[in-house]
């Protein structure tokens, strides 16, 4: 990036409605380097040929635009890792058949507080927005409702699907497992997902406070950015096949693909003096909820395509999810708890900042920004990314998604 480099966004598409906020102005002005027009598309049209390509695969239109949501609306918040630059894959998964679209997804409720959802490989966006909006819906009815997932596929963000609890200001949870890319403390062999967990509670004032994390000091599709922008990656995010620190993400990505040992590192880093058998504690809690109690594959079967199957089964990923939402006015009233929830994020950002830094950031915060922003002034995409849909485009028989400079 240019040391003179004048980021394109607007000031005024960040003025947040927290005064102790002020502006939010290029949270990371790495979205910037690639955010002349020529890269930038609108969102509807980004969400439409994504539905138009699913459709050309066989994607039912109401499973179409569910998928097209939630990868654009990764875009959208600035965390390219799981947006569209994903779509290939879960093209390659239909075409290869452990993706199934049109599936009839099976329901169980076993409780008025609870369900369970066998997704039958379906696509992991449509799996797990059932399983939220079940989730709502048992909440919005007595308080509380438990939904878990399985034999899923990859559901995107998880901060989405904690996002339509909010819209419903109701608290949420959304967790999900994942392929083995993490070793645990003290290992050299990937036997964890990054196995996100997002949380959310409803503010006063936007933003809401959205948690969404890994478990995982990185996700892969972080260290995919960097291998295809031909970057190192920081020290401490990943491991070789030897155990010590590598910042190739390249090699990182083809051991995992191998499975030739090393991989991504637990939240908190390399053993425990950081607090990395936390984040291997927090990844083997989400793998016990979305894959042992709901019935899915968990550690180094999720999205094992190569295993020995039982007659009648197919290779799959078989993730699994968790989904709770839970209704803050069975406590209190619910304007007394966006109150709070508001008083406490402001004794947060109030507080003194280390080393002249113009101010704390609130989990969501950022996204909330950025996802303003870029539905006014369009979603950067990056420029492999767009080659890569124009050639999903091309080989579809469909219009390339057009950038807001006119190519």
């Amino acid at each position: 990036m240019d040391d003179d480099h004048q980021p394109q966004i607007g000031l005024d598409l960040w003025k947040t409605d927290r005064p102790e906020t002020g502006w939010l102005h290029e949270v990371e002005c790495e979205l910037c380097r690639r955010c002349g027009t020529d890269s930038k598309v609108a969102r509807q049209d980004l969400e439409t040929f994504v539905t138009r390509v699913l459709a050309k695969h066989g994607v039912p239109a109401e499973e179409g635009d569910t998928v097209a949501r939630v990868l654009v609306a990764a875009d959208l918040r600035g965390i390219a890792s799981h947006g569209v630059a994903r779509l290939g894959r879960y093209l390659n998964g239909i075409e290869a058949g452990y993706i199934r679209p049109g599936v009839d997804i099976e329901v169980t409720e076993a409780a008025a507080s609870i369900a369970t959802i066998d997704a039958r490989h379906g696509l992991g966006q449509v799996a797990a927005a059932r399983g939220m909006n079940l989730a709502i819906a048992k909440a919005q009815q007595g308080g509380v409702g438990v939904v878990t997932v399985k034999n899923s596929n990859h559901y995107g963000i998880a901060g989405y699907y904690v996002q339509t609890a909010l819209d419903k200001r109701l608290i949420g949870i959304s967790m999900t497992n994942a392929a083995p890319l993490v070793i645990p403390t003290h290992g050299t062999k990937a036997l964890l997902g990054t196995n996100p967990i997002a949380f959310g509670m409803p503010a006063a004032r936007p933003p809401d406070f959205l948690l969404d994390m890994a478990t995982s000091v990185v996700t892969r599709g972080k260290l995919e950015v960097h291998d295809r922008n031909h970057e190192q990656m920081p020290q401490g995010w990943a491991v070789d096949e030897n155990g010590y620190d590598c910042q190739d993400p390249g090699h990182v990505i083809a051991n995992l693909v191998a499975q030739a040992g090393g991989g991504i590192l637990p939240l908190g880093g390399r053993g425990e003096t950081f607090g990395g058998h936390k984040g291997y504690g927090l990844a083997v809690m989400t793998d016990l909820l979305c894959g042992v109690l709901a019935g899915s594959a968990y550690g180094r079967d999720v999205n094992d395509l190569k295993r020995e199957l039982p007659k009648g089964e197919i290779a799959a990923p078989r993730v699994g999810h968790f989904f709770l939402a839970l209704a803050p006015e069975r406590f209190m009233p619910l304007s007394v708890l966006e109150q709070r929830v508001d008083a406490f994020i402001t004794m947060i950002k109030r507080s003194p900042k280390a080393n002249n830094s113009p101010q704390i950031f609130i989990h969501g915060e950022k996204e909330h920004a950025r996802a303003l922003a870029h539905e006014k002034s369009g979603i950067p995409i990056a420029a492999n990314v767009l080659e890569t849909l124009r050639a999903i485009a091309t080989k579809c028989g469909v219009e390339p998604p057009r950038t807001l400079g006119g190519s």
